[in-house]
């Protein structure tokens, strides 16, 4: 039976208590092209009814992204990213005082998605991308995550390839907190996320899920990304995201077991389920 460490996770003066459960992190994309939901919630009013209704079926946060960074992806500007973002979390914040994530690279962004209400940066670059952003995420007290990846979206399935790939992301992700905390960012507001399919084969992204509790030994709150993936369909058969979701529930179960905190994920109450079960079973106790 595993047991998680419990951290406090401070985002912009409030503490949200992560290892007592898993909590569950609800996908909001506002872009045409995401892989699995692209074009399903550009619309404003879309958008807003979709983040409410992942709140009602126990969502614990939203983390809303204006820019798609499947493989593949192409870049977007910097003011089309803000326009498909702060609205809904100005919109969403309007209804509900649920802890919101932006997911993004780049620091103009983060900043009025911060202004607008959010209180978390989900940044796949882990402060790489733009070198403001580690300062807005100081300035602000921002939570954050900070993710692995090999490469850019536009190339990163090509070729990913490591030596042993959880020593690589553990030590790369060290690194990054380093960084982080040398740039003014207590590690009280800080998760890692080792990046499943991004620069992964479907064999890295499966030794990183067997590997989560070396990834917890870097003394911080984990979480896993993996809902409705490519390497769910290449083990499962299933060519279309939206039929991987039997899949995503088994790698969620999984994740929780190896430690992980926060799950990030399309199916919101199907995950909470699975989550409720699979915390009491490893809990020992009703």
């Amino acid at each position: 039976m595993k047991t998680r460490q419990i951290y406090h996770w401070n985002c912009r003066g409030r503490t949200i208590v992560l290892g007592e459960r898993t909590l569950v992190m609800g996908i909001l994309n506002v872009t045409p092209d995401s892989f699995s939901d692209g074009g399903d919630f550009a619309d404003l009013g879309k958008a807003v009814e979709h983040a409410l209704e992942m709140v009602e079926q126990g969502a614990d946060l939203i983390d809303i992204g204006g820019e798609s960074t499947r493989p593949g992806a192409a870049a977007v500007a910097e003011a089309d990213e803000i326009r498909r973002t702060v609205p809904v979390i100005a919109k969403i914040r309007e209804h509900s005082g649920i802890p919101i994530s932006i997911d993004t690279m780049k620091a103009g962004v983060a900043r009025r998605a911060l202004e607008a209400g959010a209180d978390i940066v989900n940044d796949v670059s882990a402060f790489e991308y733009d070198a403001g952003m580690a300062g807005v995420v100081a300035e602000t007290g921002a939570g954050a995550v900070l993710m692995h990846k090999q490469g850019m979206p536009q190339t990163m399935q090509d070729d990913p390839t490591y030596g042993n790939v959880v020593e690589e992301v553990r030590d790369y992700l060290r690194s990054r907190l380093d960084f982080a905390e040398q740039s003014g960012i207590a590690r009280s507001h800080l998760v890692i996320d080792p990046g499943i399919g991004f620069g992964k084969t479907c064999a890295h992204n499966l030794d990183l899920l067997r590997g989560l509790p070396q990834l917890a030994a870097c003394g911080c709150p984990v979480l896993v990304g993996a809902s409705r993936k490519r390497f769910i369909g290449q083990i499962t058969g299933r060519e279309a995201p939206a039929e991987r979701r039997a899949g995503s529930l088994g790698v969620a179960a999984w994740s929780v077991r190896q430690g992980a905190h926060i799950l990030r994920v399309h199916d919101v109450i199907e995950t909470c389920d699975v989550c409720r079960i699979t915390d009491t079973l490893c809990n020992g106790e009703l």
